[in-house]
C-alpha cells in the first residue's frame, strides 16, 4: 500500500518537525489552551463554581467596565502610547541603522551597536528604579542639578503632563538597539552593485540613501510596523506598572488596558469585570491587524501578512 503524501513529508522533514515542536507547545499550553478562560468574561465568577460552574451573568461585566468611566481612558491611552512608540520607535531606529551604515567604519559600528542594544536587555524593575532616583522630588538627580541652578525643583510624581513625554522617551531609549540591528541587516542584504552604479552616475549619499536604501526598507518597515500593530491596543504592562506603580495622580495619562485589568484584580478582586477587559483588548486587537493586514494588501499583496 503506498503511503500518503502527508505521511512522507513527516518523515522527510521529521527532524526539522521535532525542532519546531517546543515552539508548537508553548503556544498551545501559554496562548491556546487559556482561551478556554474567556468564558469568566461572561460569568459572576465564585470561587465555589470556579471558571466553568459559577453562574452565567450574559454581558454585565462588560456593562460593570464601560459604565465605570474607565474604558475610554485606558483605550486611548494605550491605543495612543502604541502609536506613538511605533511610529517614533521606527523613525528612530531607520536613522539610527542608516547612519551607522553610512558613516560608520566596521569597528566603530559593533562599538556603537553593542552600546545601543545593552539597554534592551535591562529589566523594566531597574529602568523604573532609574527613572525614581532620576526625578524623585526631594533627591532626584534632575532637581538636584534644578536647585544648584537657582531653578524651583519639578514634580513629575504628582504631574500627570509630563509623563506622556517620559514614557515615549524611554521607550525609544530601550527599543533603539535591537530594532536598529534588524534595519541594518535588511540595508546590509541590499545589493551592493545598486549603490556603486548610483555613485557612478554622480548620486551623493543623500540621494542614494533616499533612492535606493529607503525603498528597500519597506518590506522590512512593513512587516515589523504590521506585527507591531497588533498589539496597539496591548500596553507594556512591565514599562507602565515599573515606571508609574500605583500613583492614581498620574493614571489620567498613564493608565492602559493592562495596569486597569491588574489593578482591578489586585484591588477589587472583579475577576468578571477583568476578564471582559481582557476580551475587549483581543477583540480590539484582532480588528486592528486584520484591518492594517487588508490596508497593505489592497496597496502591495506581497508585502502582507496574509
Amino acid at each position: 500500500m503506498k503511503r500518503s503524501g502527508l505521511w512522507n513529508d513527516i518523515k522527510k522533514y521529521k527532524i526539522l518537525l521535532l525542532m519546531l515542536t517546543p515552539a508548537v507547545l508553548f503556544f498551545l499550553l501559554f496562548a491556546y489552551v487559556p482561551m478556554a478562560g474567556i468564558v469568566l468574561a461572561f460569568k459572576q465568577y465564585n470561587y465555589t463554581g470556579g471558571v466553568f460552574g459559577s453562574p452565567w451573568n450574559g454581558l454585565d461585566n462588560f456593562r460593570f467596565f464601560f459604565d465605570s468611566g474607565d474604558a475610554w481612558r485606558v483605550t486611548r491611552n494605550t491605543g495612543l502610547y502604541n502609536l506613538a512608540f511605533i511610529i517614533v520607535n521606527n523613525a528612530l531606529q531607520i536613522f539610527a541603522a542608516i547612519l551607522l551604515f553610512e558613516a560608520a567604519g566596521p569597528w566603530f559600528r559593533k562599538i556603537t551597536q553593542t552600546v545601543m542594544f545593552l539597554p534592551y536587555f535591562i529589566s523594566w524593575v531597574v529602568v523604573g528604579a532609574i527613572a525614581y532616583n532620576l526625578f524623585n522630588y526631594d533627591y532626584g538627580t534632575i532637581n538636584v542639578l534644578l536647585g544648584a541652578l537657582g531653578l524651583e525643583p519639578l514634580d513629575i510624581y504628582n504631574t500627570a503632563s509630563y509623563w506622556p513625554l517620559i514614557l515615549i522617551v524611554v521607550s525609544a531609549w530601550k527599543a533603539l538597539g535591537y530594532g536598529t540591528i534588524m534595519y541594518l541587516a535588511a540595508i546590509t542584504s541590499i545589493d551592493t552593485e545598486m549603490y556603486e552604479a548610483a555613485e557612478i552616475d554622480g548620486a551623493n549619499v543623500f540621494q542614494r540613501i533616499r533612492r535606493i536604501t529607503i525603498p528597500n526598507l519597506y518590506p522590512t518597515a512593513i512587516i515589523l510596523m504590521l506585527l507591531a500593530i497588533g498589539n496597539i491596543f496591548r500596553g507594556d504592562f512591565g514599562m507602565f506598572y515599573n515606571m508609574v506603580g500605583n500613583n492614581g495622580l498620574l493614571f489620567s495619562s498613564t493608565d492602559v488596558i493592562d495596569t486597569f485589568v491588574f489593578r482591578s484584580l489586585t484591588t477589587s478582586n472583579e475577576i468578571g469585570m477583568s476578564a471582559a477587559a481582557g476580551f475587549y483588548q483581543s477583540i480590539l486587537g484582532f480588528a486592528t491587524i486584520m484591518l492594517a493586514n487588508y490596508a497593505v494588501r489592497k496597496y502591495d499583496s506581497d508585502r502582507a501578512l496574509f
